[in-house]
């Protein structure tokens, strides 16, 4: 098995995998056995490379993970002896690797990422430099304690699709900024070619999220929804249910900062969901111009990619609500005056 790196749950090489492995292992005593070769795997991906890494029968002993890195820090690969070193560390006895012009390309091609050159030539296992989020940030706002309640203060950010993209709704607590997935509808593989995101089953979850949770605030991304979202607002106030256009792109800009600025000082928490997760490290940045700088939004890595996203938008769309309800003041709690005689 070759390049195994590039075996992701997109293209169907996990399960290709597991299939070519159980062979295997019912036929060792027939002299059966299997190699991997790969280069460095992006953490992000979840791909046979990483899956085989991290597994159980790696850590015991059982499988020989065996692999040479170079050593470097990111801030080093504009300093010419270190990036020497590097390479030298990592290509051993390899005599055809052409040094120098691996230094050239390092030191003077800004059209490919440094996290490019950290897999691909030093052999370190690297996010992409594109990627949103950072893995170990994400997972250091985890917590497992505390669990969402029925009847918890909490606002919800709403993403809608009909065919392509998932469909999401994410809420977050109001007292801790604590975010939880309510329900997310994606569509499965190997669905008919008029599979759609059952519309009835989107108002039901809103309606019993509405039961369950005293809701402040909702934020909603129109686009297939914008008359469901009226109904919405109609049935549950138009003081809390609210539109929120995530391709007007200055608001978006500034919510998405919002929420990245919300992760890297752990003034967020989630609960682990691991759709969540997937999206919110799915996610890729897009620079656009705001004025005499640049923001940033996120998208899929490709128009036409299984990685999905829409459970990080709904999630920025949540936290957005819940500042604004603490600034419309919503949490404050109106007490009944009694007098007695």
């Amino acid at each position: 098995m070759d390049e195994v790196h590039h075996w992701v749950g997109t293209n169907g090489g996990p399960d290709f995998y597991q299939t070519l492995k159980r062979n295997v292992e019912k036929t060792t005593k027939m002299g059966s056995r299997w190699v991997c070769t790969t280069n460095a795997y992006n953490p992000l991906e979840g791909s046979v490379a990483q899956i085989i890494h991290e597994s159980e029968m790696v850590l015991q002993g059982f499988w020989l993970y065996d692999c040479v890195e170079g050593s470097i820090a990111l801030e080093d690969l504009r300093t010419a002896r270190a990036v020497r070193r590097a390479l030298i560390e990592a290509y051993g006895d390899a005599v055809w690797a052409d040094i120098d012009g691996l230094m050239r390309t390092i030191l003077y091609d800004r059209t490919t990422p440094d996290s490019t050159y950290c897999r691909f030539y030093f052999n370190q296992i690297a996010e992409s430099s594109d990627g949103w989020m950072n893995a170990a940030e994400w997972k250091a706002c985890l917590s497992e304690g505390d669990p969402i309640r029925d009847g918890d203060m909490i606002a919800i950010g709403f993403d809608g699709s009909v065919r392509n993209d998932a469909t999401g709704i994410v809420g977050v607590r109001m007292r801790d900024a604590k975010l939880f997935v309510i329900a997310v509808w994606q569509r499965p593989e190997n669905a008919p070619e008029d599979w759609e995101v059952d519309a009835l089953a989107v108002e039901a979850a809103i309606d019993e999220a509405f039961r369950r949770y005293r809701v402040l605030w909702v934020y909603c991304d129109p686009p297939y929804f914008q008359e469901a979202i009226g109904r919405w607002a109609i049935k549950h106030g138009t003081d809390i249910v609210f539109e929120f256009w995530t391709n007007k792109i200055t608001r978006t800009v500034q919510a998405i900062e919002r929420f990245r600025s919300a992760v890297t000082s752990r003034d967020l928490k989630h609960d682990g969901d691991k759709r969540l997760t997937t999206h919110v490290l799915n996610a890729v940045k897009r620079e656009v111009p705001q004025g005499s700088s640049t923001g940033v939004l996120i998208q899929k890595e490709n128009p036409k990619s299984k990685r999905k996203i829409d459970l990080a938008m709904c999630g920025v769309l949540a936290l957005e609500a819940r500042a604004d309800a603490i600034a419309d003041g919503r949490m404050k709690i109106r007490r009944a005056r009694v007098v007695g005689f």
